[in-house]
């Protein structure tokens, strides 16, 4: 790929010479390059590229006619189903900007969202209308419509659709034009809007394809939340401009996964390490057949080495993908190459061509290779900004740098390493400990399902180190304590263990919510056999 700089939002980045304008240009290349070919899988519905173009445009007509124009927002809370990919393909055409809203979220989250983002309308499943705001709260939002039911003030999606004859309406967006407003997951203080540009997601989505290898012949699960980064643009839009299938699955659960795997001939993933994991745990993981399934790519949280190894001695033909990113990134910085080899897992991969990674310091210097630092993270990828927000902007950005607050490292071949988020990072008696190193050894635990590490305040080394663990019931806290001893430094190991019923506490994006975990009674006795 030939990469040439230029200047956009201020700033000369690197670019990718070959490319389409825009969301809407990479589908419809799709789409004109092969009519007959399967676009779409949402259970028994079945989509070609001819079909969903077709919908697309009706949709983007009904839009038109109820006078959304080029910059409105619309936003959407569905969850994985085709009307969510639907509507965030019309957007793109008619150069609206959407907005994604993820079904966990209740009322106070949602009603901020829209009314921080000026949203004009609202497409959303029935089953969420008790969580809308009412429409006092958010008088800029004149226009509502349910999908799969009817809903009190808002109006049929069905109805929304355009002439058949029609699929007209477009107005073509240029590439720093946003193509949607993502908002971060918000685990400390309110969430802010992600503006990503058309010029960005299409070069991501072309990354993924070059990196992972993307084409016609491949199936793709959306088993992570459409409205996530990794969803909206790592799947559904990366799967699509590829020219592949994108198979929607609803809700992820380990075994209906492999059933869809098997029996729809998946080849290509995206997940985060903890699904990876939850297949793996399944007692009959070895009676699905497997085989076409060739990229497992993976990100949002360090995989366990454990976990990676499992897999590839379980699915030899799998490649596994590490993929580190963020939403103000338009998702990928590096990628894992697939000749990088196992030996390598311990690495988020190589800086991808249209983005630009530095490590500094506190002090905002640049330290040698080799030394961790935090992420600085620069190129076409990266959003301009947050949405009227110049507080968070001043905050975040620097020089046309985003500070990722992400600790790592880049080695003497070019691959980086994420140590810790800056935040998480524990200093004790002077040692600096990066969580992550101490919960990789933690999932080699075979009695271990999932662990968090945080620090805890003490009064004379600083901080100390507490482990939250899922385990089984005959697991102890003395058994893992010495299960790190063998394999840590000793000022790495666990003070205390503090085991947790159901799962770790998530956001509605899945993230590990840490600071919930720093609340809880520090004093709380650890379960025992």
């Amino acid at each position: 790929m030939m990469i040439r700089r230029e200047s956009h939002f201020g700033r000369v980045v690197p670019c990718l010479a070959e490319r389409p304008p825009s969301v809407d240009a990479l589908f419809r290349a799709a789409a004109a390059a092969d009519p007959a070919a399967l676009a779409v899988i949402d259970g028994a519905r079945r989509l070609t590229y001819g079909d969903l173009d077709w919908w697309v445009g009706r949709l983007a007509d009904g839009l038109a006619a109820r006078g959304l124009r080029k910059g409105d927002r619309l936003a959407t809370l569905i969850g994985n189903r085709t009307a969510f990919v639907e509507l965030s393909l019309a957007c793109a055409r008619l150069g609206l900007i959407h907005v994604p809203l993820n079904t966990r979220q209740r009322r106070p989250e949602i009603e901020y969202a829209l009314t921080q983002s000026g949203a004009s309308a609202l497409v959303h499943e029935a089953a969420f209308a008790a969580e809308l705001p009412d429409p006092a709260a958010v008088p800029g939002l004149r226009l509502r419509f349910a999908v799969d039911g009817a809903a009190d003030g808002s109006e049929p999606y069905e109805g929304l659709m355009g002439d058949a004859a029609g699929g007209t309406a477009a107005s073509p967006a240029g590439e720093e034009d946003p193509v949607c407003i993502l908002y971060t997951s918000g685990t400390t203080g309110r969430p802010k809007g992600a503006v990503l540009s058309n010029l960005g997601v299409v070069q991501s989505c072309l990354n993924y394809r070059d990196a992972l290898g993307l084409g016609p012949a491949d199936r793709m699960v959306l088993a992570v939340p459409a409205a996530h980064v990794t969803g909206l643009v790592g799947v559904v839009h990366a799967i699509l401009g590829a020219g592949g299938c994108l198979i929607v699955m609803p809700q992820f659960k380990a075994r209906a996964f492999l059933e869809l795997v098997e029996r729809e001939a998946v080849t290509a993933t995206l997940m985060v390490p903890a699904m990876y994991n939850l297949c793996l745990l399944d007692p009959e993981f070895d009676r699905f057949d497997l085989s076409s399934w060739r990229v497992g790519a993976f990100g949002g949280a360090p995989m366990p080495e454990a976990t990676a190894r499992r897999m590839k001695d379980k699915s030899p033909g799998l490649t596994l993908f590490n993929v580190y990113g963020s939403t103000e990134t338009s998702s990928p910085v590096t990628i894992l190459p697939k000749e990088a080899g196992p030996e390598r897992l311990n690495s988020v991969g190589m800086v991808l061509p249209t983005v630009d990674v530095r490590i500094m310091d506190e002090a905002g210097r640049e330290v040698p290779p080799g030394e961790p630092g935090e992420l600085w993270i620069a190129g076409s990828t990266v959003a301009p900004g947050y949405w009227n927000n110049p507080e968070a902007d001043a905050s975040a950005f620097v020089g046309g740098y985003w500070k990722s607050g992400d600790i790592g490292s880049i080695d003497a071949a070019g691959f980086v390493h994420i140590l810790d988020r800056k935040k998480d990072m524990i200093n004790r008696a002077g040692y600096k400990i990066y969580s992550a190193e101490v919960e990789d050894v933690l999932a080699y635990h075979p009695g271990v399902a999932e662990v968090a590490v945080v620090g805890y305040p003490d009064p004379v080394l600083g901080e100390r180190v507490q482990a939250f663990v899922v385990a089984r019931p005959d697991t102890t806290e003395e058994e893992l304590r010495r299960f790190c001893a063998e394999r840590l430094s000793d000022y790495k190991v666990p003070d205390r263990v503090t085991f947790v019923e159901g799962g770790l506490p998530r956001n509605p994006n899945g993230k590990l919510l840490k600071t919930a975990l720093r609340v809880r009674d520090a004093a709380a006795p650890a379960r025992t056999a």
